[in-house]
């Protein structure tokens, strides 16, 4: 059942990630603190890749302090391409939410 869990809450972090790019540059460990405040535990292990997989994928971009080195910290920004990923999201969890929560009180 963890696997099931995990690969379901993959989709939420993402979206809680895209959120809060939307507002400004995070970085892994703001983000780490701001999804456990929302009950979930993800290891840096697990946020990073995630974070890098997004990254390749258009949907944030790395800001670095090239004074700082490599090990700098790492600011991601929203790009415009995330931004249309984070709209059709909200799109889609708002007919989710109709569909699953609404009804659902509406069949109670």
């Amino acid at each position: 059942m963890k696997e099931v869990d995990r690969e379901i809450l993959l989709a939420f972090w993402k979206t809680h990630i895209l959120h809060h790019a939307s507002a400004g540059p995070i970085h892994g460990h703001w983000i780490l603190g701001e999804l456990r405040e929302h009950g979930y535990e993800l290891s840096p292990g697990t946020l990073y890749p995630l974070l890098k997989r997004m990254t390749q994928r258009g949907w944030l971009r790395v800001n670095r302090d090239p004074r700082a080195g490599l090990r700098g910290r790492k600011d991601y920004v929203l790009t415009a391409k995330g931004r249309k990923v984070l709209a059709l999201v909200r799109e889609q969890l708002e007919e989710l939410y109709d569909e699953v929560i609404r009804e659902a009180d509406h069949h109670d």
